[in-house]
């Protein structure tokens, strides 16, 4: 069989696994890093002060709902799979978990540094906790409105490809 004919028979198929791929690698990884990021602050700050542990640990898991957005999405996709997948459904499977990867990549990373710096702002003047958690949570906006793009394009794909 050659590739042509291959991706034919089986590429809507491959697509789709690819967009799960994207959808999931890029958001975890983003996740990872930022919560890297904020863990490594949040650490040096409860070295210190131990009992600021829970106002950190709040600061610590906003870079994680970026993967969780990934995942969901991954998920969905996962289960929507057949073996008869178009190579036209594959590929718009593909595009719709784009952007929910891509912007979970970056957006995570993002936020871990301003949750890092809200980790500052509760090591110096914890009544002002509260602004470093708003901080983070405004990157946060850019992932959850991927993620609602790719749930919006992922429910509308069997009304746009046959």
């Amino acid at each position: 069989m050659t590739l042509g004919a291959w991706i034919a028979e089986n590429g809507g198929l491959a697509f789709a696994i690819m967009g799960i791929a994207v959808a999931v690698l890029f958001s975890g990884i983003g996740s990872a890093k930022g919560l890297s990021i904020v863990g490594q602050a949040a650490a040096g700050l409860v070295a210190e002060e131990p009992e600021k542990f829970g106002k950190t640990l709040v600061l610590q898991l906003l870079p994680g709902t970026q993967g969780l957005y990934g995942f969901v999405i991954g998920l969905l996709v996962l289960f929507s799979l057949s073996g008869d997948i178009s190579l036209g459904k594959g590929l718009y499977l593909l595009f719709a978990c784009m952007p929910v990867g891509f912007v979970g990549l970056g957006s995570a990373i993002f936020q871990g540094k301003t949750a890092a710096a809200g980790v500052g702002i509760l090591a110096k003047n914890e009544e002002q906790s509260t602004k470093g958690i708003i901080y983070s949570v405004m990157v946060e906006t850019y992932a959850l409105l991927a993620f609602v793009i790719s749930l919006l394009l992922f429910f509308n794909v069997d009304s746009l490809i046959k």
